[in-house]
């Protein structure tokens, strides 16, 4: 079901789904009114949902989904501050992918995206959805690692550093999770560096509505800022984020580069610079999300001494990274959603 309260959009994206043929588009809608009523004689397998519409927004017709009759929705949203910033209430309240909708040019959007729809449409439909609890009152050519980290030859709310780092990879459902696990540490949690596969403008927007609601401070990294305890940086979107070590202390690295496993900011670029720059000292979580990106970078931590851990199936959006890093042998340790807080806090 698509519910766009654009008719060329609406057009678009049906001509985009029809050359698939596992995809058929059972209805279209202006609003999530009309969407309903239309919802109630063939309910979809997946929902295709704007944001900002009239009669009622995105956002509310989503929680009302989320918590009677939980489905997988696919968010269509502009790149802009405000549709960064409502997006991510979107993805907090269960939505699994985000697309990004141009303001203008949707012609050639028909031509240039079809492929990022059409994946973000089958790994949505693979995804675990489940009842969202009401939301808690605020406080191409494919590249590895190699393309920006070479592995060496063998053989701000505290000010002290540390020596010990935690790395957290995650894509599909990492929004939520991320949240999960980021909310239940104190003060004194580790040093954190995070790769969320996000657009370019949505990772500024998550990192603050992050630090609103939790006892850590978290942000958008910057180039050359420090890994301290009590803080985590995520990288910017269309960005890779690299630790590097100097002295005593861990920095993180900002910087350009080609897509690494198919993303960028890529999971096994962070990995990887943590496996040449921390090794022992570094502990790596790779979460849900689709695809192998981090498998790689978490099976070279672990073989620099790393301590390296995968979140489970049965909490997992999508058992993707996951899994993949599980069968190249990259995983110590194999942990749930809800313990992960904890072995960050061991990690000290």
């Amino acid at each position: 079901m698509i519910i766009d309260d654009s008719a060329v959009m609406r057009e678009v994206m049906q001509q985009m789904l029809a050359a698939h043929r596992d995809i058929d588009v059972i209805g279209t809608a202006m609003d999530p009114l009309l969407a309903q009523q239309k919802m109630a004689r063939n309910w979809p397998d997946l929902i295709l949902l704007d944001v900002e519409m009239p009669r009622m927004d995105g956002i509310t017709f989503l929680r009302q989904i989320m918590s009677t009759r939980p489905t997988p929705v696919v968010i269509c949203s502009t790149l802009t501050e405000r549709g960064a910033d409502v997006t991510l209430q979107a993805l907090a309240a269960g939505a699994v992918e985000v697309i990004c909708k141009p303001t203008a040019g949707l012609r050639d959007f028909l031509q240039d995206s079809a492929q990022e729809l059409v994946t973000a449409i089958r790994t949505a439909a693979r995804a675990r959805v489940r009842p969202m609890a009401a939301a808690p009152m605020e406080r191409q050519a494919r590249l590895g690692a190699d393309a920006l980290v070479d592995l060496p030859a063998p053989g701000l709310r505290n000010l002290r550093t540390t020596e010990r780092i935690v790395l957290l990879g995650t894509s599909t459902g990492g929004t939520q999770a991320l949240e999960q696990v980021l909310r239940q540490l104190p003060t004194n949690a580790p040093a954190i560096a995070i790769v969320q596969h996000m657009p370019e403008h949505f990772t500024r927007s998550f990192a603050q509505r992050l630090d609103s609601i939790c006892a850590i401070g978290v942000r958008e990294a910057r180039d050359g800022d420090r890994l301290l305890p009590g803080l985590a940086l995520i990288a910017p979107g269309g960005k890779h984020m690299l630790v590097r070590r100097s002295g005593a202390q861990y920095l993180v690295e900002v910087k350009d580069g080609p897509l690494v496993s198919r993303h960028r900011p890529s999971v096994d670029v962070l990995f990887r610079s943590a496996a040449v720059q921390a090794g022992r000292n570094a502990l790596a979580v790779i979460m849900t999300g689709m695809g192998d990106d981090g498998a790689r970078g978490l099976k070279e931590l672990r073989e620099a001494g790393g301590r390296t851990c995968a979140q489970d199936e049965e909490s997992c959006v999508v058992f993707g990274m996951p899994k993949e890093a599980i069968r190249m042998g990259g995983v110590d340790q194999v942990i749930a959603l809800d313990e992960i807080p904890k072995v960050l806090m061991d990690w000290r």
